[in-house]
């Protein structure tokens, strides 16, 4: 394909280059490789590369010569987080508690994407346990954002983040547990999907578990129903994982909006802060949804104080996190883990299960208000991404201040959300818009994406 560089193709475009003979896995990945040569060293995008990857490509180019492709992604680079398990390579979660040891089986996910061909690039950089939005591990240092390498990708899926924005493939696996998907991706100019919890399998479980999910985090939203397609899969090994529904994502994708009724969402639960930037990026998709036959309107809605609700989650997983381990393995933690566990981990089992009702009412409260209307419409993040460099001062204030304010509330209701790209911010770095539906319908934040996507689309980082 003439002019083009095969690195920055989407997965459809991929896909359909393979199918008329115009390029192979082998070429794709060639160009991708070289790319990841050339700008990871400025980035860290890669905890570790797959040695494999050239053979598995050759593996898909022969089966594209013969006709017979393995399935929806067969050639298609792709890369896992490094809290997934990828067989054959050690999952070190960011940390240096965890062990160099190879696992012996891929998690669900992965059996998804590698059953419909998907070519595994490497291993990406997360930050530890993924505990925190900033983009750095003690293990692999700072990950850095391709457009502008002094700012933070996000996280705590950094590495996919840098990866998708720096061209280095169509396909990355990321995991939210508080934004951990959506908050990259709309810092580093990509779409990044929270689906409905339980919809794509997760083994072994998080140290988040009751609001963790995986999600696709792609530069088109196409290529994020494609993905998603392959990722929702039933695996008996995750108990909370929703029955087998082998559909199409991409079907109905460009349904539109017309005739839909979005809420614009100004408070989740408390008075979550975001910059005159985020405030024209969420008027500039109202609008965009409008034009586009919806009907958008403002959505009050009565909920108890969700930073409260998560920041009891949160702490009591990575308190529970802390006393699991020896001290002298303890010591080798981030900082800022050690001081979550001793600001949040104390509470009761009281107030925990108070939490857990809040939570529960939370849920309610977003349902009844799914019944006024099909999606919801806010910020991704409060702000641009902070400097990479920039140290933390307060961990537990960040988290709903700096961080995760506008996204974390979805996590506890267990209903889809995506974070769209909107253009540039007045700085130049990527702007992002938030949609969320209720539970299961993850159809209908895939289409209204697509929506704002057609109206508005955005490219990739320019880095030569």
């Amino acid at each position: 394909m003439p002019d083009t560089d095969p690195a920055l193709l989407s997965a459809e475009d991929m896909l359909a280059a393979f199918a008329r003979r115009q390029l192979t896995p082998v070429d794709v990945l060639q160009a991708v490789t070289e790319r990841v040569a050339r700008l990871n060293p400025s980035l860290n995008a890669f905890a570790v590369m797959n040695p494999r990857a050239l053979a598995e490509a050759g593996e898909s180019t022969s089966r594209w010569r013969s006709g017979r492709p393995l399935g929806i992604l067969d050639g298609v680079p792709c890369t896992v987080k490094d809290l997934v398990d990828l067989a054959g390579f050690p999952t070190r979660r960011g940390s240096r508690t965890t062990s160099a040891e190879p696992v012996p089986d891929d998690a669900p996910m992965v059996v998804g994407l590698r059953a419909a061909g998907a070519v595994i690039l490497g291993k990406t950089t997360t930050t530890e346990f993924g505990w925190k939005s900033p983009g750095d591990c003690p293990l692999h240092g700072i990950t850095r954002n391709p457009w502008n390498p002094a700012y933070s990708t996000g996280g705590s899926s950094s590495g996919a983040g840098a990866a998708g924005a720096a061209g280095f493939g169509p396909l990355h696996i990321g995991t939210d547990a508080g934004g951990s998907v959506r908050i990259p991706a709309a810092w580093c100019g990509l779409v990044g999907l929270k689906p409905t919890y339980g919809r794509i399998p997760q083994w072994p479980a998080s140290a988040f578990a009751s609001v963790a999910c995986a999600g696709p985090m792609t530069r088109t939203v196409r290529d994020a129903a494609l993905m998603f397609s392959a990722m929702a899969r039933y695996d008996l090994r995750d108990p909370f994982c929703l029955p087998d529904d082998p559909r199409d994502w991409c079907d109905g994708i460009e349904s539109g909006v017309a005739g839909l009724s979005v809420g614009v969402l100004s408070n989740p639960g408390f008075d979550a802060p975001v910059d005159s930037d985020g405030i024209a990026a969420v008027e500039r998709a109202a609008q965009l949804l409008a034009d586009a036959g919806a009907y958008v309107a403002r959505a009050d809605v009565d909920l108890p104080d969700t930073s409260t609700v998560f920041g009891r989650v949160w702490g009591a997983a990575l308190a529970r996190l802390v006393a699991g381990m020896p001290s002298r393995e303890a010591d080798l933690l981030d900082p800022g883990i050690r001081t979550v566990a001793a600001t949040l981990g104390g509470m009761t089992a009281i107030e925990f299960m108070d939490a857990e009702a809040m939570r529960a009412a939370a849920g309610h409260a977003i349902a009844r208000l799914h019944q006024r209307f099909d999606l919801l419409l806010c910020p991704t993040v409060p702000a641009g991404p902070p400097l990479a460099d920039a140290p933390i001062v307060d961990p537990v204030r960040a988290l709903w201040t700096e961080w995760a304010p506008w996204t974390f509330t979805f996590n506890l209701t267990r209903q889809p959300a995506i974070s769209v790209p909107m253009g540039p911010r007045g700085d130049g770095l990527p702007n992002s818009v938030q949609i969320a539906a209720a539970q299961f319908r993850d159809d209908l934040v895939l289409r209204a994406a697509r929506a704002i996507e057609l109206a508005q689309p955005f490219g990739v980082a320019d880095l030569g």
